[in-house]
């Protein structure tokens, strides 16, 4: 069955009203017609089983036949704050990161962050990293889809991120654990990694997390990419509290 996005604002009542390019999908490229049946989710959890009851030059209405909460209840939730890498290598980050289950990506400036932008061009580019995530949500199949945060610089972000229940930096220091000894017998929770760019993080900026809570950990015998880290952690993080 088909499977589509839609802001809850679209939801009323028992119908679901769907304009743009995701009514130009369904019906130019799809060729749903009446009384095709099809699955909408809003991002937030709930998905809607529901069936074209109209369809219009560039909108179309479907009226609602089943109502479901995701089953995916999660006994954990990831937050990764991730150092901006160079070129367009965050969309790959934006898009494997929202298969792989992350619950919030926070892109953050560090002292050997390359990319520098001006406020105009951090809003365009945060933008497209959660039209990206959305697409990529509505392709593996989740009924929501994670927060993309704007850009912050590490120092804030560290210090928003100080409720997590398990906060870890990953970087090239001989202080640094094991990953899978930092994950073990622990209860999961709120877990929040931060990822460094292509330089790694400074001395000093792996100090400061250290002073906030987070553990440092490393990732094994090689030394990752930034745009590859990342993943691999989410997906240790999977195989370690996933049944």
């Amino acid at each position: 069955m088909s499977r589509f996005y839609v802001p809850k604002e679209s939801i009323k009542g028992n119908s679901i009203y769907i304009s743009g390019k995701e009514a130009h999908h369904i019906v130019d490229v799809m060729r749903l017609k009446i009384p095709d049946e099809v699955v909408v989710f809003d991002g937030t959890g709930k998905e809607y089983i529901g069936v074209v009851k109209e369809v219009g030059r560039k909108s179309l209405s479907l009226e609602i036949t089943e109502t479901r909460k995701s089953q995916q209840e999660e006994i954990y939730s990831t937050t990764l704050i991730q150092a901006i890498p160079k070129k367009e290598k965050m969309d790959r980050i934006a898009e494997k990161a929202t298969e792989l289950g992350v619950s919030c990506i926070i892109p953050v400036t560090t002292a050997r962050t390359i990319p520098d932008w001006n406020e105009a061009k951090k809003s365009k580019v945060v933008e497209r990293w959660r039209k990206i995530s959305l697409e990529a949500a509505k392709q593996c199949g989740r009924a929501d889809a994670p927060k993309i945060r704007p850009i912050a610089s590490l120092e804030e972000t560290i210090k928003n991120v100080a409720g997590h229940d398990l906060k870890l930096i990953a970087a090239l220091s001989e202080k640094a654990i094991k990953l899978k000894d930092a994950l073990k017998n622990r209860s999961a929770g709120r877990i929040a990694i931060a990822i460094g760019p292509e330089g790694d993080f400074t001395a000093e900026e792996v100090g400061l997390a250290a002073q906030s809570g987070f553990k440092i950990v490393n990732l094994g015998r090689r030394v990752l990419k930034s745009d590859t880290a990342g993943l691999a952690v989410l997906a240790m993080i999977n195989y370690e509290y996933t049944d």
